[in-house]
Formats: structure tokens, sequence, C-alpha cells
């Protein structure tokens, strides 16, 4: 069988990423450029500042890419991108970018959900299982996805408000930790000792999670602390946050394991960095003899690897999308026509 490259563009949000994977599972190349450092003194990313960026190195960073794998586009065979969810600006120059490369090489586009893509960076752990449930956990999602099948979503539970990386940047925010809070709320959990109670969100029958009430309860927890004049032992904090918010992460997807009757478990997403998280669930699925994959920590975050692994099955499937492509900020992964069956 022919080898299959996909070129794949990622600009969701605040990083600009080209990559060219083979057959869905080979990183040949990578090129990321971060604007973390520039987002970090407005302690969050920036609409407008995020998108003018993506334009001033997108070239930059496809042209390393091609050097990087030293390959040129007559070895390409598609061109992939994220087209949602995300920023609208920053998806709108990436999407611009790949329609410009579809249309000067005549190579098929290829849309792609960056919920997908997420999930899909799994591929460079192992192979999938079907049927298998992906815990999606990121800054804007916080989901239990049943694939029956390869490139197949069904979404079964999902946050009602505020995803689990949203707390966890907001609860930084309140304790006064810098951004990105979230991979440094994990670091001081890893210290400190779980000494706040804090109720444990939406604890119930369902599939679906609330992070808003816990993110209130430390709010009112700090402010308090302050009018009585006690210092917030923020280890501590960090520590009771994490194994609060794990505890019922953890708790819903082991019963929606049971129920599925699935064959395997990938986490997915940014906040799938979180060693709280990867070791609890690692431990729960080796308790149900469940495989448990998770990606390497450098496909966690936004990178265009995983939009090339998703891209693979898209195209394999027959999904491709004309140069009206426009940006879908709050695109869902279940109900996009690039992947409903």
């Amino acid at each position: 069988m022919k080898d299959t490259y996909i070129f794949s563009i990622e600009t969701s949000c605040d990083e600009t990423s080209c990559s060219i994977i083979k057959n869905g599972n080979i990183d040949v190349a990578t090129v990321t450029s971060t604007q973390i450092d520039i987002h970090k003194k407005f302690g969050g990313v920036v609409p407008e500042i995020a998108s003018r960026n993506h334009t001033g190195v997108i070239t930059m960073v496809f042209e390393e890419c091609l050097k990087k794998a030293n390959m040129t586009f007559n070895d390409i065979d598609a061109i992939a991108v994220t087209y949602g969810p995300g920023l609208n600006g920053a998806l709108l120059v990436g999407i611009e970018a790949a329609k410009a490369l579809s249309f000067a090489t005549k190579k098929p586009l290829i849309p792609v959900n960056h919920m997908a893509g997420h999930i899909y960076a799994n591929k460079f752990a192992g192979e999938f299982k079907f049927p298998l449930l992906a815990l999606v956990v990121s800054g804007g999602h916080t989901e239990i996805i049943y694939m029956e099948k390869e490139y197949s979503f069904k979404k079964i539970g999902g946050t009602l408000d505020d995803s689990v990386g949203e707390a966890y940047d907001k609860v930084a925010r309140v304790v006064g930790i810098p951004y990105p809070g979230g991979p440094l709320m994990d670091k001081l959990a890893s210290k400190g000792k779980h000494t706040y109670n804090l109720p444990i969100p939406k604890d119930d029958n369902s599939y679906d999670f609330s992070f808003s009430g816990i993110k209130s309860a430390v709010i009112n927890l700090v402010h308090n602390e302050k009018q009585r004049g006690n210092d917030i032992n923020k280890e501590d904090l960090a520590t009771s946050f994490q194994e609060t918010v794990v505890s019922i992460l953890v708790k819903k997807t082991i019963r929606a394991i049971k129920e599925y009757d699935v064959k395997q478990l990938l986490l997915a997403g940014g906040v799938s960095a979180n060693s709280g998280l990867r070791k609890e669930l690692e431990e729960a699925c080796k308790e149900l003899n469940i495989e448990f994959l998770k990606p390497e920590i450098r496909y966690c975050t936004d990178n265009a690897s995983m939009i090339g692994a998703a891209a693979y099955y898209a195209y394999l499937k027959g999904d491709r999308a004309d140069f009206s492509l426009n940006p879908e900020p709050g695109l869902d992964l279940d109900k996009e026509g690039a992947c409903n069956e």
C-alpha cells in the first residue's frame, strides 16, 4: 500500500504549528512557534494578538517544516487544517493559508476538528481498539467521547459550564500563580497535602461535569482567609483542588467504561499532561484490565502532528473541503459534518 503524507496546519489558539505525518502515526517533521511568552503578561491569550502573530510566522513555519523533512509539496498527498473549535481570527489564518496551498498545489483540502486531533494524538502511542472511550480534557472542553469505529464520535457527557482546564487557570489566577496556571498548579499539587475541604463538582449519575462551583468555592475560600488575616498554603490548596477535580473525572470515566463495555480508554487534550490525572486513570484501568493510552507530553498541547494524524483517517473516509471553508469557533465534535456517520 502506498504511503500517505499529510501536510497539516494548526492555528486554533496561540500556537502556529505545521507537521508532515506519514500514514497517520509517523511524525516525519513538526515545527511549532509558541506565543506563551507574548500572552503571559496579559494573564491569558489575547485573540487579536494571537491572530497577528500567526500571520507573521506561518510561512516561515511551513518552510522550516518542509526543510526539516527534506520534502517538497510534490511528496504531499493532502493539506489538512483545523477549522474549529478555537479563536475565530486565529483559525482564519490557518484556514486561508491551507486553502492557498491546496489551490497552488492542487492537493485535496482536509478539514479537521481540533478535538478530534487531540484524540488522535494517541495514534503516536499505539493503535486504537474499538469500541473505546476518550476522556477529552482541555482549556475549552471536558467531554467523554464514545468511538465505535475509526473516526466516529459520540459525546456521552460534557461540561455544563467551565472546562476543567479553564477552572485550573482561574483557580491559579486567584491564588497568584502566573499564566499558564494549569501546569504550575500540577507541580504545586505534587508538593502539598489535601487539607482544604472543597465540594466535589456535580457528583451525580450523569456523565456531565460542572467546574464553576469548585472555582467559586476556591475564590470564596481565598477571600475569607484573607479577611481573617490568614495566609493560603498554595501547595496544599493546589493538592486539594487537583485531587477533588481528578476524583470526579476518574469516577465518571470508570463508570462509563463499565457501562459501554469498551476495550480501551484514551486520554486527550491539554490537561492530559496532568500528572495526577494520568496516574489515577492508569491505576484504575489496570484494575479493570482495560488498555490505557495517553499521548506523549509533547503531543498534549496544541500541535499540528495530532491534526495530521486525525486527517489521515478523515482522508481515507473521504472528507474533503472546498475553498468556501470557514472557521467554526464553536464546532462540536459529534455534530460537525466532517465527523458525522
